[in-house]
């Protein structure tokens, strides 16, 4: 790969980041401050992420692989998502906001898997030149996060000022994707089913009695994880933490710190241990986030959010590479796609209608009991984990590979 073309998918991540970043952390607090939702409302403006997740495929399967260059498929959809971005930074109503949030990821998740593709075409070892690629669009999540809390967007009720921050990105990403090298379509007059794009064909993994466990404890941890990710900026900002998305950029820190670190810790623990410590951090952040606060406890929320690389790279990073060996050359693209669904598809979305109720019910006349609120997802994160360590093993000896999505 040449320096150009590195330079060129370098910049590529950063943006294709930068945008998610720039308005979906922050999302959950535009939507109590400016919107005035319900928690059931906010989750359910999360779960948009499920429903592009689940679409996602399609899109890939159905147009990017058979019919036009990637590259350019990754302009369309930038360039469109930057208009219904701008369009909901002037929602004044969940009612408004909701359907353009619903179109907007199903335009926004394909292009997760684009990005990657075009980037993988550019290669001759994707397993060693891909992380130094991809470590770009980690830093273009912080960056988004850090410039909303150098200006102050969440003290000064200025949160519409993401999406247009976002969009602006969005539009910049989709015409610089036309500058992207050409990257043509690799099933071009190829039939293709729909369980080859949903990777249904890899459910033949499920016989293996530990890869089933596996899979369901996937879906189960994912329903707590939403809790996160659907209300974590609201109960900093709630608590009074300054530039709450920025000092969350620290999860992303954390998240680049053990992705490097992966490899090693793959060797000495084996499967089943990182697995099981990637579960129990999430177990560990929430409980630090129930008894932190801006004050004293403010250590507490730090050390949670920090706890993001051990948290998600232990456990889906190590699950990823976990398919991976299992799956075998002809299935490892349909297994991987087979996790997505049920992760960022059915676990996430559970979460979504699970989280949302339960952040109702402790409701406040000046907030929320968060206390109670994130000790509900502890507990549910440590039965999957002990049911996981029980029931789990690993039956076939894995390869030492580490592969980065």
């Amino acid at each position: 790969m040449n320096p150009t073309t590195r330079v060129k998918l370098s910049a590529m991540m950063f943006l294709e980041f930068f945008i998610w970043g720039g308005w979906f952390v922050t999302l959950g607090t535009f939507l109590s401050k400016n919107l005035g939702t319900t928690g059931f409302q906010t989750s359910l403006a999360f779960l948009t992420q499920s429903i592009g997740a689940i679409i996602a495929p399609f899109i890939i399967g159905l147009i990017a692989d058979k019919f036009f260059p990637a590259q350019k498929i990754l302009a369309v959809l930038h360039l469109l998502g930057g208009v219904l971005l701008w369009i909901a930074s002037s929602s004044t109503s969940f009612d408004g906001l909701f359907p353009l949030i619903v179109i907007y990821m199903i335009l926004y998740m394909p292009t997760l898997a684009l990005v990657n593709s075009i980037s993988f075409r550019q290669m001759k070892d994707p397993s060693k030149e891909f992380s130094s690629v991809r470590v770009l669009g980690t830093i273009g999540w912080i960056v988004a996060g850090l410039i909303i809390g150098w200006f102050g967007w969440e003290q000064s009720n200025q949160l519409t000022l993401t999406f247009k921050m976002a969009a602006a990105a969005s539009w910049i990403l989709g015409l610089f994707s036309l500058t992207l090298p050409a990257t043509p379509p690799l099933k071009k007059g190829e039939k293709t089913t729909v369980s080859e794009i949903l990777g249904l064909d890899a459910l033949r993994l499920l016989a293996n009695r530990s890869y089933l466990l596996f899979f369901l404890s996937s879906i189960a941890i994912c329903i707590p994880l939403q809790f996160y990710y659907t209300f974590a900026n609201q109960f900093f900002n709630e608590a009074g933490m300054k530039a709450a998305a920025g000092v969350q950029s620290l999860g992303q820190v954390s998240e680049t710190l053990f992705m490097l670190l992966i490899p090693f810790f793959f060797v000495r623990l084996g499967v089943k241990k990182m697995l099981a410590i990637g579960m129990l951090a999430w177990v560990l952040r929430y409980v630090l986030f129930a008894y932190g606060d801006a004050g004293a406890n403010y250590w507490m929320l730090i050390v949670g959010i920090a706890l993001h690389g051990i948290c998600y790279d232990f456990f889906f990073v190590t699950g990823q590479i976990y398919t991976d060996n299992l799956a075998g050359e002809r299935f490892k693209s349909a297994a991987q796609g087979l996790v997505t669904l049920g992760t960022y598809g059915v676990g996430m979305m559970i979460g979504a209608f699970v989280s949302g109720p339960i952040v109702d019910a402790y409701a406040t006349a000046s907030g929320h009991d968060w206390k109670i609120i994130w000790l509900i997802p502890a507990g549910i994160a440590l039965l999957v984990t002990l049911l996981f360590l029980l029931l789990f093993q690993d039956r076939q000896k894995t390869v030492n590979t580490f592969k980065t999505n």
